[in-house]
């Protein structure tokens, strides 16, 4: 940048280094190992996410609080242009409809529609909907949010790992009815061996570099979705950023 001290520029030409150690080898030792969902390996399925499910939930802050990080994964998933799924349960009756939200971010991705298969992992439209991606991408890491924690999050989760899947549910894009469900369904799936995640701190373990081509694209969920690092990106372009070069946000 003009007008910088050289000594806080960083370099622009280092890549991300792999662990020296594969999985695998990791694994023989008896460690956990280190198996991260990337743009390459990934799939997202968002469960759920109706208007009226969602207004139901009561652990988080607000209903604005989760709804900000649904639509802030789902943007993740836009960006990087991540294979992506979206189902419904009994929307024609009290849950609601899928958050306008989703349907415009995904105009062409049909929604999976359950009436009564809670799990849905265990519908058989979904289940042959998802098996088609895995075939035709060999991608094996699901990334997963349902609107409940404690039964949409839960129980595919618990399933999907028990197929062989390395599952990553995304714990704030889910609400409770309370802590205890909230509790309950977490230590479930850490101990079925499935690896909880935050919006954004998955959304960072995707974008691994800031110098990858998508970075451009993955500045709208955190400036949308992650309020507080929003306005911090605002401020700097308004102010400084644009006389370098365009904003990148209009």
């Amino acid at each position: 940048m003009p007008d910088s001290d050289p000594s806080v520029v960083s370099p622009i030409t280092a890549a991300p280094l792999p662990d020296k150690i594969s999985l695998a080898e990791a694994r023989a030792a008896g460690r956990f190992g280190h198996d991260k969902p990337t743009v390459d390996n990934s799939i997202v399925l968002l469960i759920d996410h109706q208007v009226g499910l969602l207004a139901s939930t009561r652990d988080t802050s607000s209903a604005a609080e989760l709804k900000s990080n649904v639509v802030g994964l789902a943007r993740v998933a836009k960006a990087l242009g991540l294979p992506t799924m979206i189902a419904a349960s009994n929307a024609q009756w009290q849950n609601g409809d899928i958050l306008p939200e989703i349907k415009e971010l995904f105009p062409d991705t049909p929604i999976i529609r359950r009436t009564g298969i809670i799990n849905a992992y265990e519908d058989p439209t979904f289940r042959a909907a998802f098996e088609k991606i895995v075939a035709e991408t060999d991608r094996t890491h699901i990334i997963l949010a349902g609107v409940t924690i404690g039964t949409c999050t839960l129980f595919p989760t618990l399933s999907l790992q028990n197929d062989g899947y390395a599952v990553y549910p995304v714990i704030d894009a889910a609400g409770a009815w309370n802590r205890y469900e909230a509790d309950a369904a977490i230590a479930r799936m850490v101990q079925a061996g499935a690896q909880p995640v935050s919006t954004f701190a998955l959304a960072c373990e995707l974008q691994e570099d800031w110098k990858k081509p998508w970075a451009n694209a993955m500045l709208e969920p955190f400036k949308e979705n992650l309020s507080e690092y929003g306005y911090v990106l605002q401020n700097f372009w308004d102010n400084y950023g644009q006389k370098i070069v365009p904003d990148p946000f209009v």
